[in-house]
């Protein structure tokens, strides 16, 4: 809370109220006649300016449908994707509203975190020559486990979609704190579509993962892929996921909610233009990305990079994933929300067709910081799967989405210039150094 204050030019003795052009004698004196009037008269001048307000019971803009303007809800706004998504979302003239969980102990950094987009949109190029301002633009703290605060935003905003990416994903945590985990994805994606069915919002484009399908048989991993065995696995972050698809797919059979479901592969990377970057909380950095653990070595955070598992039954026996750039997975949502249809459901893997090793992609991030980076290879993280990558040919063919950013090496590069600038997150930037 901002407390404002001033001060006094006069004691509070013998100080007059000057109101309407008259001077009243401090009330103290006069009895309790006096602060009768006093307070009547302060009261009635109040409520006329209030009434002469051309704002005077006019509804916010976000409380109303507005033909032409889509307004879109980003739970998780604040985090890596979802702050991505609601730049490129206002970028192209979307009203956007972002719901972000407010930490008991790191708010203020997420706090920052918003006000850089904020600042961020306003210096950039496409705010100078286009009418999108900070009028399409709100952000709530809210906890999505709380049904009572979701419905009150609901109720006060008319949103016509969302984009659900709020969702705590990390691997090796999802094994250590199942129930928190099971918490955040599943019953809160339950929440915020009761939210949605209550105040008749139709469409929904819904983050998912790679991780629903398990480790199947064969590669690639297509949309018809089974996922039956995602039952067999540790408690992960796929089973949550799952979890929630089926709540969501069970909920479409009855309604005409127009539904998108896009399951990705592994991010990286960062806004092109040097906007945004990932900066996870300090405690979540042993469970993060594994570029994220690069960056932390090539900077001197970290001694080295912990390589976990090398001998699985791969060429080089270290994991084969498809890696995923930030601005790639975010453009195929944007395309999911213009594609969705009322009463059909969508399901499309994102990813780019083509998996690397962890052994390459250590290598590129070796020369993308140009550091030599130490690695240390350790046994396999519980949860880990041999092989996982993507067949988008369905995604091409019905929404016009081909990854664009597939070097893996200038991927890196891009997030490594954020990280060198941006050493302690959205703290104040750094100069830029070698």
């Amino acid at each position: 809370m901002i407390t404002f204050t001033r001060t006094r030019s006069q004691s509070r003795i013998n100080r007059s109220l000057p109101i309407g052009g008259m001077d009243f004698v401090d009330p103290k004196q006069k009895g309790s006649v006096g602060k009768i009037l006093v307070a009547a008269a302060l009261i009635a001048f109040c409520l006329l300016m209030v009434k002469q307000s051309p704002t005077f019971n006019t509804p916010s803009h976000f409380s109303r449908h507005q033909l032409g303007i889509t307004h879109v809800l980003v739970t998780g706004g604040a985090g890596y994707i979802g702050s991505h998504a609601a730049l490129r979302l206002l970028k192209d003239s979307y009203r956007v509203t972002i719901v972000c969980l407010r930490f008991m102990k790191n708010w203020i950094s997420l706090l920052d975190r918003i006000i850089s987009l904020v600042e961020t949109l306003l210096l950039s190029e496409f705010c100078k020559d286009s009418s999108q301002s900070l009028e399409d633009f709100s952000f709530i703290y809210a906890d999505l486990g709380d049904s009572k605060a979701v419905h009150r935003i609901f109720s006060e905003n008319a949103f016509d979609a969302v984009m659900h990416f709020a969702a705590v994903a990390y691997v090796g945590e999802s094994t250590q704190e199942p129930l928190r985990y099971y918490h955040n994805i599943t019953s809160n994606t339950l929440v915020v579509l009761e939210a949605m069915a209550a105040h008749g919002v139709k469409t929904l484009i819904y983050s998912s993962t790679c991780a629903t399908y398990g480790e199947p048989d064969k590669m690639p991993i297509t949309e018809i892929t089974p996922q039956v065995h995602v039952i067999f696995l540790l408690i992960r972050t796929g089973k949550q996921r799952k979890m929630a698809e089926d709540i969501i797919l069970d909920f479409t059979k009855t309604t005409d909610m127009a539904v998108m479901i896009l399951r990705y592969f592994n991010v990286i990377g960062s806004d092109p233009e040097g906007r945004l970057g990932e900066a996870p909380r300090p405690e979540l950095r042993e469970h993060g990305r594994i570029s994220g653990a690069c960056f932390d070595a090539a900077r001197g955070i970290i001694s080295g990079l912990k390589v976990r598992g090398t001998d699985y039954d791969t060429a080089d026996g270290t994991c084969i994933r498809d890696y995923i750039d930030v601005t790639d997975l975010v453009d195929a949502h944007v395309k999911a929300l213009e594609k969705a249809e009322p009463a059909k459901v969508g399901i499309y893997n994102v990813g780019t067709g083509k998996g690397r090793s962890v052994k390459e992609f250590v290598e590129a991030c070796k020369k993308a910081t140009g550091v030599n980076i130490k690695v240390e290879n350790l046994p396999r993280r519980p949860g880990d799967y041999a092989e996982v990558y993507s067949d988008p040919t369905k995604i091409r063919l019905e929404l016009n989405w081909t990854a664009r950013y597939t070097n893996l090496q200038e991927s890196l590069e891009i997030a490594w210039r954020w990280q060198k600038t941006h050493r302690h997150g959205y703290g104040p930037p750094l100069a830029m150094t070698s």
